[in-house]
């Protein structure tokens, strides 16, 4: 962390960072200096600090000790307090409504782009950007985004792996560049853009990377 700038934080900025999440969690007060000297005492404040317990199984199969996957212990996943009183129905009672979807911008653009939380696309009053039918560059873009492309690569700069500018004028004269550049996301690789290696996109359909490589070797534009 910081995403785009992997391990730039000094450590008494993450002492800073972590005593103001810890505070918003009322654990600490506004004015407590975080430190390696006191970060014990946070430890006796944590309210759940001896609610947490392996003795359930956390998935079947014998204990590690045995050469398993698992604990050894029972799953507790059929708890019964979590099967009654359940509603057969869900009744929306309140919504945003249409005027204020974008009070706050994009909210899909705000989103980090990893894991599975995703911001719904909120337009204008006029226009809401959910029933505007996107250009190809634009839905190619968001597809980027979604599929967490952009934490590393900028349209025109580097992040953590190079521009798709830079990829784009690499391979610009390679007749297989669109095969070369499909087989080097879906597979992962290393040393080609120096030593951070980029994983194999294995989340990412055959299509998707298709159309995201068609899309960089065009040039990557956002609209």
């Amino acid at each position: 962390m910081p995403w785009t700038a992997p391990k730039s934080l000094k450590p008494d900025e993450v002492y800073a960072i972590l005593a103001y999440l810890l505070n918003l969690g009322e654990i600490v007060p506004a004015d407590f200096e975080l430190s390696d000297a006191n970060i014990h005492e946070v430890q006796e404040r944590m309210p759940n600090r001896n609610g947490m317990t392996t003795d359930h199984g956390m998935w079947p199969g014998a204990s590690a000790s045995k050469g398993g996957l698992g604990n050894g212990g029972t799953p507790d996943v059929k708890s019964a307090s979590c099967m009654k009183d359940c509603k057969k129905e869900v009744e929306i009672v309140s919504s945003l409504p249409d005027y204020a979807q974008d009070a706050h911008g994009n909210l899909a653009e705000q989103n980090r782009s990893v894991g599975q939380t995703r911001g719904k696309q909120t337009g204008t009053p006029d226009e809401p950007a959910d029933q505007v039918e996107p250009s190809a560059a634009a839905a190619a873009l968001a597809l980027a985004n979604s599929k967490g492309c952009t934490a590393c690569h900028g349209l025109a700069n580097k992040i953590i792996g190079p521009g798709y500018n830079e990829i784009a004028q690499k391979y610009q004269s390679q007749a297989d560049a669109q095969t070369t550049l499909v087989a080097k996301v879906k597979g992962g690789g290393q040393g080609t853009w120096g030593a951070i290696p980029m994983p194999p996109q294995g989340h990412v359909t055959d299509e998707d990377i298709e159309q995201l490589v068609q899309w960089i070797l065009q040039g990557a534009k956002a609209q």
